[in-house]
């Protein structure tokens, strides 16, 4: 089995991202790979009305979340010792955006994190299950520890 060149961590800082993200870096360090970090701002939900679209936010909120959003990117790719240039932070769909990255960068390997919930249909979190089915390259969705 040849060895991963490439892990790509997608990270959506929930409460227990660092578990994934130390599981993430562990595998990197193991293979000596390049380490790279993904991390999918989703698009703002909007609400139709009889006026059209409403957007419940001031016109800076988008900016200021953008910035909140870069600097714990990298203070999380300072931490983990992933270089600025391996950091990616985009607006989108997460299943979406994290796979077209993987792709591009040609990552061997997507590291994510997963809720353990009961019964088949909710095994694993939407995006989890959606990059699972759609990432041409391996997937390793970590469980998250339950409260």
């Amino acid at each position: 089995m040849k060895d991963y060149q490439h892990i790509l961590l997608a990270v959506d800082f929930s409460e227990h991202g660092d578990y994934v993200a130390e599981k993430a870096r562990s595998l990197a360090y193991r293979y000596q790979s390049k380490f790279s970090i993904i991390h999918v701002l989703d698009n703002i939900p909007m609400p139709d009305t009889n006026y059209g679209k409403v957007i419940a936010l001031n016109h800076d909120s988008g900016y200021e979340l953008l910035e909140i959003e870069k600097f714990k990117l990298k203070q999380l790719g300072d931490y983990l010792g992933v270089a600025i240039d391996q950091q990616c932070l985009v607006w989108g769909v997460p299943k979406q955006e994290i796979v077209n990255y993987a792709n591009e960068q040609q990552a061997d390997l997507i590291v994510l994190g997963s809720h353990g919930r009961h019964g088949i249909a909710l095994l694993l979190g939407s995006t989890a299950n959606a990059v699972l089915h759609h990432a041409l390259c391996d997937v390793m969705a970590v469980r998250l520890p339950t409260p």
